[in-house]
């Protein structure tokens, strides 16, 4: 056993290293993909808050237009 292990601890060696190397790329990968969820999900809290601000920028403008045309229609009469 011990004649196995000098003749192939450099080989050994980099097994042990390249098992240690794998599990730590599935850790970085496990972390990336929370990551990437957590940024689809403020994604979707962004978009949300964009359209609410558009539908209220929408309805404001609506309400100016109708002020401006009731004034139009006191100034024609």
């Amino acid at each position: 056993m011990a004649e196995i292990i000098r003749d192939f601890w450099a080989v050994i060696a980099a097994v042990v290293a390249a098992v240690v190397w794998l599990v730590r790329l599935e850790a970085r990968g496990i972390s990336n993909a929370a990551e990437i969820r957590r940024l689809w999900a403020q994604r979707k809290e962004d978009l949300e808050l964009q359209s609410k601000a558009r539908e209220e920028t929408n309805h404001m403008l609506s309400e100016i237009r109708a002020d401006i045309k009731a004034l139009l229609r006191e100034v024609k009469q």
